[in-house]
């Protein structure tokens, strides 16, 4: 069972949300809060495995809230929740683990949810070094790459768009100083 809490400043979306949760079985919401400002201390005090975040919030974004708690060494898998598109890539660039739109679909918010429950049950396959810079996201379409999808693919595996493929796709080289795809490739070991 994973915990999770939910940082919105619309109480519409924050009771939606929490809503939804209550039908997932294997989350287990601890906390809900509408002041971004009492986000961290709860987070903090709490150590969810899940935080969901609002990202335009009056005083202190969801960005800001990820980063205060990144310092403090806080890892959870963080899905942001927002109405408004344009954050995607900066969201991706944060190493989100996801990117929901609000109104949020329950669909959407199970599937979001099964991939980091088969996240934690998935064998370590890659050096630490790769597990430490990559992000759980880029990690999961390395393991597509591997299997040779192409970015159109993963996309419609991932529900996310070619462009966000090819973003992480950049990343991922970017992270690990490799020259291509391919090059990172044939330095793995995989088992």
């Amino acid at each position: 069972m994973k915990t999770a809490i939910i940082i919105d400043d619309e109480i519409a979306g924050l009771k939606h949300l929490s809503r939804l949760l209550s039908f997932c079985e294997n989350v287990d919401l601890i906390a809900t809060n509408s002041v971004p400002e009492e986000a961290i201390d709860l987070i903090t005090k709490h150590k969810p495995d899940i935080l969901f975040l609002d990202i335009e919030m009056p005083r202190i974004s969801g960005f800001e809230i990820l980063e205060i708690t990144r310092n403090q060494g806080l890892r959870p898998h963080v899905i942001f929740t927002t109405a408004y598109s344009q954050y995607a890539i900066k969201a991706i660039k944060e190493n989100a683990f996801d990117y929901l739109l609000k109104p949020i679909d329950i669909e959407e918010l199970k599937i979001t949810l099964g991939r980091i429950d088969s996240e934690q049950t998935k064998p370590n396959i890659y050096p630490d070094y790769l597990i430490k810079s990559l992000s759980s996201r880029e990690l999961e379409i390395l393991d597509l790459i591997i299997k040779g999808k192409t970015s159109k693919e993963i996309g419609k595996e991932l529900f996310i768009s070619k462009v966000t493929v090819d973003t992480h796709r950049r990343n991922i080289l970017e992270k690990t100083k490799a020259k291509s795809t391919s090059d990172l490739i044939s330095t793995l070991v995989i088992k």
